[in-house]
């Protein structure tokens, strides 16, 4: 190898590294913030309909900007976009730091949100036109999907070891992160030669009817797999007097799943449909559920506690995969572009209405008082 082709190798690798940083700062955002919930609440006086915004105010934020993400790239470069809002989601964090209510808190959060849903695609995006197409690609795509899927389990450890210090660490540690990798990625990321015609404006899939029902069901996944990890982190820091970091460490179990399947994923659904795999994810979470109806949560952690997060865990990475494949392949090439950012629009606004009718039938039905107590 010569001189020039192993620094061209050192610069396609550090580009991926920042690239995929920043993908793991996108993705740590909901379980830093999950297993804050509870003492961010109780700091603040929040009831569980207030504080359950600090998460569905993210999705909402992420919802709004995905449909607009490949116009704003086409208008600006993905280059402006990218970094632009790895700036807003820096001084987001900060704002969210300092915030001394929760309507700032809850802005910074949809603020964040809308970033996010900026850089993750924009992020792949980039490493489309980086590195050429083949093995290389591939391997580019495999590492920045393996790093995004590792950032929820980063996020629970290191928010249970934040909270130590304090929860407003868990919004203003990202801020120096996120500036680093922006620094970094202003040196490597590479500008785009020529300018692209705009985008075509989103339509919506009303005709696209298998497109409709399978935003629906991950919508339907999404949500209540969220309100589920809601409801869990409330009924171990509230009810059983779990510390923050104890409770990160018993959520664990649910990223077994993920990383288990995420890299067959793709062998699974060729080998065994779309169909079958989303009817076998969606039968593991019902179980799930009905299991924790009928044996709510209780200190009996192995026998209660950790098979419902297995169960709801696995059919949800099994549906998803399959669900995103389904909706990818329903919609001719040529209309990808603006048909997927809804769907994934849709996934993002099953947690935005899921998450308060969750927070609220908590509040509604519990008798012996709201978790956060």
């Amino acid at each position: 190898m010569t001189t020039t082709e192993r620094a061209s190798a050192r610069h396609a690798w550090a580009l991926l590294l920042v690239l995929s940083g920043n993908m793991v700062l996108d993705a740590t955002e909901v379980s830093l913030v999950l297993v804050a919930l509870p003492v961010i609440g109780n700091d603040l006086g929040l009831s569980l309909l207030t504080v359950q915004w600090l998460m569905s105010g993210f999705a909402l934020g992420f919802a709004a900007l995905l449909p607009t993400g490949p116009r704003l790239a086409a208008r600006l470069g993905r280059r402006r976009v990218y970094f632009g809002a790895m700036l807003g989601f820096a001084l987001a964090s900060v704002a969210g730091g300092l915030a001394d209510g929760p309507a700032l808190l809850i802005a910074t959060r949809v603020v964040k949100g809308a970033c996010a849903a900026l850089t993750a695609p924009m992020g792949l995006a980039i490493i489309g036109t980086a590195y050429p197409e083949g093995p290389e690609r591939r391997r580019a795509v495999s590492v920045y999907s393996a790093f995004g899927a590792a950032g929820f389990t980063a996020g629970l450890l290191v928010s249970g070891a934040l909270l130590e210090a304090g929860w407003r660490w868990i919004f203003l540690l990202p801020a120096p992160v996120a500036l680093v990798l922006l620094l970094w990625g202003l040196r490597l990321v590479p500008h785009e030669a020529t300018a692209r015609p705009p985008a075509p404006a989103p339509r919506l899939p009303g005709r696209d009817r298998v497109l409709l029902r399978t935003g629906l069901g991950a919508a339907t996944l999404n949500g209540t797999y969220h309100g589920l990890l809601f409801l869990l982190t409330f009924q171990m820091q509230g009810r059983l007097g779990l510390s923050p970091w104890t409770g990160a460490l018993a959520l664990l179990p649910a990223c077994v799943p993920l990383a288990v399947s995420v890299p067959f994923a793709g062998s699974l659904v060729r080998r065994h449909g779309t169909g079958r795999l989303i009817a076998l994810g969606a039968a593991a979470p019902l179980l799930g559920y009905l299991l924790a109806v009928w044996r709510p949560p209780s200190d009996a952690y192995l026998t209660r506690t950790l098979p419902v997060l297995l169960l709801v865990g696995a059919g949800f990475v099994l549906s998803f995969a399959a669900l995103n494949m389904r909706a990818a392949g329903s919609v001719p090439p040529s209309r990808r572009a603006t048909a997927i950012p809804l769907y994934q629009m849709a996934v993002q606004l099953g947690a935005v209405l899921l998450l308060p009718l969750t927070a609220w039938l908590l509040t509604a039905f519990d008798d012996r008082r709201p978790a956060l107590a």
